[in-house]
């Protein structure tokens, strides 16, 4: 590979990279074509990417970077898996791929530049998904409104339940007192 390639591979990394919400290393080895498509697939439905590139340009590309901490999980024959959206539908992707077993070992992780071990990012995968949890909060927010309002308005409730109770009662004592009156005739 020409120095001009490997400058370009890089750059193209460091992109890469800079878009993405989380990466995840992981070694590959054994798998067929059409477990890899196959994977490939998945990850893109997710707005994900595997990545293979030589450990020395993968280090270039993360130094400087939120993802240095990488640089402890690199070696051997490693692939990148990158996501530019919800890094919970990653983690929850990527561990849906557990029949592959020992072909596809997850090493490590960095999300938001803190280092994740594979048990953190099962961890992750776990999690509800961010229309989840955004619809959990939502409501969260909106009880004390409603709680509120009830509250603001059970003294005008109150009050009309009264008034209705008064004049219910009046009037069947308003109906039983004029039929006994008397009447000229």
């Amino acid at each position: 590979m020409k120095k001009s390639e490997k400058t370009a591979l890089v750059e193209d990394l460091s992109s890469s990279f800079g878009r993405a919400s989380i990466a995840l290393v992981s070694e590959y080895r054994g798998m067929t074509a059409a477990e890899s498509t196959e994977m490939r697939k998945r990850l893109r439905a997710v707005r994900g990417e595997m990545r293979i590139a030589k450990n020395t340009l993968v280090r270039h590309a993360i130094k400087g970077t939120k993802y240095e901490a990488l640089d402890s999980n690199l070696g051997g024959q490693i692939g990148l898996i990158l996501s530019y959206e919800d890094p919970v539908v990653l983690a929850k992707t990527f561990t849906s791929f557990g029949p592959l077993g020992e072909k596809l070992k997850l090493r490590g992780a960095v999300m938001d530049g803190k280092a994740l071990t594979p048990a953190e990012v099962q961890a992750l995968a776990t999690l509800p998904s961010r229309e989840v949890i955004f619809s959990q909060l939502l409501g969260l927010l909106n009880a004390p409104a409603t709680q509120l309002v009830r509250l603001l308005n059970e003294p005008g409730s109150y009050l009309a339940r009264v008034i209705d109770a008064i004049g219910k009662k009046n009037g069947a004592g308003a109906a039983s007192a004029a039929p006994a009156a008397p009447s000229d005739g």
